[in-house]
Parts: C-alpha cells; sequence; structure tokens
C-alpha cells in the first residue's frame, strides 16, 4: 500500500483547492515563494514548515504572528499530522490534511473491452471561477475613488465657504463707504481724533 498526502483547503481565498504534500520540505504563506502561497493578511510570510519523515508529515509554526492550531489545539513544536486532522492558519485560513492510500500492484479495470462499442468519458465540467476573499491582500494598491454623493458634499464647502468670505468683504466695504459718503465717521467711531 502507498500513500499520498494532500491538503484541503476548508476556509480562505480558495475553499475547495487541493494541495498536493508530495515534497520533502513544504511551506505555507504569504509570501509566493512558498510552497503553498496563501494570500491573506493573517498569515505570516512564512507561516509553517511540512516535511516528509519515514511515510508521514509533520507539521511546525515558524513563529509565525498569529499561530498555527491542529484541531483546534495550537501547536508549539513538531507536530506528525493525522488523516482528517485540521490545520488552522490565524483565525481564517483553515486546511485539512488527508492521507489517500492505495495499491500500486492493484488489477486496474479496463475501459473498454474488444466486443463493445466505445464510450464516450464523460466531461467534467470546468471549475467555478474563484470568489473574492474578505480579508485577501491585494496585489498592488489599487485607488478607490470615494463615492460622488460624498465628492459633491466635499466641493461644497470650499464653495460655501469662498461666497462666504466674499459676501462679508462686500459688506464691510458697503458699510465703510456708507459711514464716509454720509459723513458718519463720528458717530460710529467716536474715538477718532477730531470727533470730540
Amino acid at each position: 500500500m502507498s500513500t499520498q498526502y494532500q491538503l484541503v483547503m476548508r476556509n480562505g481565498p480558495n475553499p475547495g483547492a487541493t494541495y498536493s504534500l508530495d515534497a520533502d520540505q513544504m511551506t505555507i504563506g504569504r509570501d509566493p515563494g512558498n510552497t503553498i502561497p496563501v494570500n491573506d493578511p493573517e498569515i505570516s510570510r512564512y507561516h509553517v514548515r511540512m516535511t516528509a519523515q519515514g511515510g508521514k508529515i509533520v507539521i511546525e509554526d515558524n513563529g509565525s504572528t498569529n499561530g498555527t492550531s491542529v484541531n483546534g489545539k495550537r501547536i508549539s513544536g513538531p507536530h506528525v499530522l493525522k488523516s482528517g486532522e485540521m490545520i488552522a492558519l490565524g483565525e481564517d485560513i483553515v486546511f485539512m490534511f488527508e492521507a489517500l492510500s492505495f495499491d500500486p500492484d492493484a488489477t486496474v479495470v479496463s475501459s473498454s473491452s474488444p466486443a463493445a462499442a466505445p464510450r464516450q468519458q464523460p466531461v467534467a465540467p470546468p471549475p467555478p471561477p474563484p470568489q473574492a476573499y474578505s480579508g485577501q491582500v491585494p496585489a498592488s494598491p489599487v485607488p478607490v475613488a470615494p463615492p460622488e454623493s460624498q465628492t459633491g458634499k466635499r466641493a461644497a464647502l470650499p464653495v460655501a465657504l469662498g461666497v462666504g468670505i466674499l459676501v462679508f468683504i462686500c459688506a464691510c466695504g458697503g458699510f465703510f463707504w456708507w459711514v464716509d459718503a454720509s459723513y458718519r465717521w463720528c458717530t460710529f467711531f467716536p474715538f477718532i481724533a477730531g470727533c470730540g
């Protein structure tokens, strides 16, 4: 019997995605150079390391900020994974560890026999497009324009302020023109020299 190991993402940016664990050393993290890159802000750049040792997979946290848990229990050292265990990286990313056993010497049933007419193989539907994930870190910053209603409010404030200042200046100028034209300087400003 031979065993193959894989991780299935249960929660995260690619739910249902399957990752084969067939290398001697593998890493999971936010950095694209990882064996399994996960684009999430809660994941450290190199979050965990997995090693194939004696036909088993051993997982170890790389000192990540948000930690690694197996079946809800935070791990602090190497942990030998068992089929069906749930691995949580931070709070949002969850993988299920699977061990698939098969016999390489088993007889495989032929898909067609000489007497039977050839059958058409069923066509699998294409995989669904990746869904948007709320915790995903954008590949590059994308400027976001404010909604049109906020843009209009922001533009109206300087205009209203400018109009108010202009009205105040005109009112002051008009008042002083009226005082000067009607010779009322001493009425409004008795402290001026010569008004006594």
